[in-house]
């Protein structure tokens, strides 16, 4: 349930290292470095948050015991702690499979606790005997942890360590190595929370010979589909043949450097079937078995024979969970086409396990029907990784090991490289620049954000313009990149600048004025924050205010928070207060792991970033609504603040509300870039109700929408509704 001797920790949004060394984390909103430190008397936590808008980091102190203003409620509502724990099929198979192979007193290990769950399974399965040793790392949930088991009076038999599982030493830790084996420490691709690390040190220090274990084994699963949509998320190449601006990101020959990471990426693929042709049945891929010692590498070769012809643009893998020794219990996280057993059952939607994507290289493999094609497959102590070919001997033959990511300079993520690739998106962003530097003879242009394309956009579109380029997120890599690009994009090196100091030193470095700043807006390592966030781009542009011509122009010309009801009976299954849990209570949770529902008085859920089409079962209710808008052309203010009467068109069941930015470009409103639940490559804002709200089609029915944001610190957003 949470990070053992793993790598990375399980239950974020974002995975990130564990905290036991020196660390990088995601947690919501917050890029965060920690460190732990302990004594005899206590555990503290030093953890580094770092506030989107600004980029501004600070240590933020958690301490073992609750004294007044040490809560943690913020580290954890972002993630997916909730969401797990709302996964009745996956509960139900644990307790199951715990009550059949925990049948006599014992000594028990939890490796990655989380909040109890299973442990709390384990204890009340040995009945008053036995011992149960709860392993978890992270200090935040171990202090929730404690609360739930004394809430339900299990702390007798429970002995809950804050230490990973590889800091764990029989005779000062734990008296004796353990005879059953329970743990959740698994993600999408199924290795990523460093299952096979923590296995193997459990299995070399911690666990009996021929230990029982809950998992018993993990089975790996893919298919080989062609994909339309999947192929536009890597193949930047093909797709900027088509468009006319002139400006090309990966130029004939240069393929190496930009591009995405070779590696797998999570996706509700349930979601995109209609864009999904299947090429090949599933086919078993590798088998994990918890109960033994497993390998850090491994590789095989599998002959695949296509079922229909295609090009095959993506790999979708997913895996199936056997709990139990007999084979009688399992889990899986299959997309829906798959045909599950009745032992499986239908896999509901939920967010903490997804299926997982392998994006071919180009435009895919093309194969006929009935053509046979080897897929090599091979595993790291994280990854999964895979290689197409079509030749019959590819172990000996191969060129380039799929463990490599080549010479690449600059890796972005997918649905960023499927924007750059987008005509639509292209044309709208050179007609925007070409129209704001129309009327000058020789303008200087200043990219604040980590856009590559418009650079290469000011450059194309005026050959007297000159352009200095901040990249705050990609830094050396991006000067290093434009500068390999320049001659096959036509200017030459002296019209383009990276500046690598502070924003304040601009204007001694440049001291004629800039005439045109412009942003997309986009910032490298935002992309699974909140769409806000990237009103970086308005605080950044007042730091650069004194650098600004009179007649400077700013693009975008202003930002445009904008609002709809919907309909999210999954997403809000997933995300609401608990209850019992099988047979535990776990009510006092929820404010802490940002449950929506019913909360204390005063308490509220937070605003959380998803792919809406992601979402499972979705509909909008109302009409898109523009909650508050922010003017670029002047410096920032703040608070911000809007009010907005949400009126309902359709009938349903409104569990939220989706928040997403439109970024108007020029001052005509002619260029809109929208952000919104129509568009797949953005993530959206998600506001979910105290209470699902009941809309009919008789009879005037409305929301009045109060909404506040703080630009002056973390950019936090708060929403409040009345209904009427």
């Amino acid at each position: 349930m949470s990070s053992s001797l793993s790598s990375l920790h399980p239950k974020t949004f974002i995975p990130f290292i564990s905290f036991r060394r020196h660390s990088l984390t995601r947690l919501g909103s917050f890029v965060v470095a920690a460190r732990t430190m302990s004594s005899q008397s206590s555990q503290r936590a030093f953890q580094l948050r770092q506030d989107p808008l600004t980029g501004n980091s600070e240590w933020v102190v958690i301490e073992d015991n609750d004294q007044p203003g040490t809560s943690t409620d913020g580290l954890l509502s972002t993630t997916s702690y909730l969401d797990m724990l709302n996964d009745t099929r996956r509960n139900r198979a644990y307790r199951l499979a715990i009550e059949k192979t925990i049948t006599q007193p014992c000594h028990v290990l939890d490796i990655g606790a989380g909040a109890g769950l299973l442990s709390m399974m384990a204890a009340r399965a040995m009945g008053e005997e036995g011992i149960v040793t709860a392993c978890e790392s992270y200090l935040p949930m171990v202090k929730l942890m404690r609360k739930v088991l004394h809430k339900n009076g299990m702390t007798k038999n429970i002995n809950l360590i804050n230490k990973r599982s590889d800091e764990l030493r029989v005779g000062s830790d734990i008296v004796s190595r353990a005879d059953v084996l329970v743990s959740e420490i698994l993600d999408s691709e199924l290795l990523g929370e460093g299952l096979i690390p923590s296995l193997q040190h459990a299995h070399d220090m911690l666990l009996v010979d021929n230990p029982k274990t809950v998992p018993y084994r993990a089975t790996t699963y893919c298919q080989l589909v062609e994909s339309e949509f999947l192929c536009n998320m890597h193949n930047l190449r093909n797709n900027e043949a088509t468009v006319s601006d002139g400006v090309r990101l990966v130029p004939a020959g240069s393929e190496s450097l930009f591009g995405i990471k070779s590696q797998q990426y999570s996706m509700h693929v349930d979601a995109i079937e209609k864009d999904i042709k299947l090429l090949s049945d599933p086919v078993k891929v590798f088998e994990f078995d918890f109960w033994k010692r497993p390998e850090s590498n491994g590789e095989l070769d599998v002959h695949i024979e296509a079922t229909t012809a295609g090009s095959v643009n993506a790999i979708i893998s997913w895996w199936v969970l056997q709990l139990d020794s007999e084979g009688t219990i399992f889990y899986s996280t299959a997309p829906r086409w798959i045909d599950s057993s009745p032992e499986i059952g239908v896999r509901e939607w939920c967010d903490h396990w997804k299926q997982c994507v392998w994006f071919t290289p180009g435009a895919g493999v093309s194969l006929s029907k009935g053509e046979k094609v080897n897929l090599h497959a091979a595993h790291t102590c994280t990854n999964i990784l895979y290689n197409l070919k079509k030749t019959q001997s590819l172990t000996h033959e191969m060129t380039h090991s799929p463990l490599s990511t080549g010479d690449i300079h600059l890796t972005l993520p997918p649905e960023r490289v499927a924007i750059y690739g987008d005509s639509r998106y292209r044309q709208s962003m050179f007609e925007a620049t070409r129209n704001a530097l129309q009327g000058n003879s020789n303008p200087q242009c200043l990219v604040i954000d980590d856009s590559l394309l418009l650079p290469l956009m000011a450059l194309h579109a005026s050959n007297r313009s000159r352009v200095i380029s901040l990249s705050p997120g990609l830094q050396e890599n991006a000067a290093r990149y434009f500068e390999a690009i320049a001659d096959s994009n036509g200017f030459s090196k002296d019209r383009f600048e990276y500046f690598r100091e502070v924003k304040s030193k601009l204007a001694e470095a440049y001291p004629s004025k800039i005439d045109l700043l412009i942003g997309e807006p986009y910032f490298c390592g935002l992309e699974s924050g909140l769409p806000w966030q990237n009103l970086r781009f308005w605080k950044d542009r007042t730091l650069c205010d004194s650098v600004l011509s009179e007649d400077a122009v700013v693009m975008p010309y202003k930002g445009v928070l904008r609002g709809c009801a919907m309909y999210l009976p999954d997403l809000w299954k997933s995300r609401c207060c608990l209850g019992i849990v099988e047979g535990f209570d776990h009510a006092l949770v929820n404010t802490t792991l940002g449950g929506c529902g019913d909360l204390p008085t005063g308490k509220d859920s937070p605003c959380l970033p998803f792919f809406i089409w992601q979402c499972g079962e979705t509909k909008k209710l109302s009409k898109e609504f523009t909650v508050m808008e922010f003017d670029f052309t002047k410096p920032i203010t703040s608070p911000c603040s809007g009010e907005v009467q949400m009126e309902f068109i359709e009938p349903g069941v409104c569990h939220g509300i989706a928040l997403w930015m439109d970024w108007v470009m020029d001052k005509e409103n002619s260029t809109v870039i929208s952000t919104g639940p129509d568009e797949r490559y953005w993530k959206q804002g998600v506001k979910l109700l105290e209470k699902p709200v009941t809309v009919r089609v008789e009879g005037p029915s409305s929301i009045g929408i109060q909404a506040s944001l703080d630009l002056s610190s973390n950019g936090e957003l708060i929403i409040t509704h009345t209904l009427s």
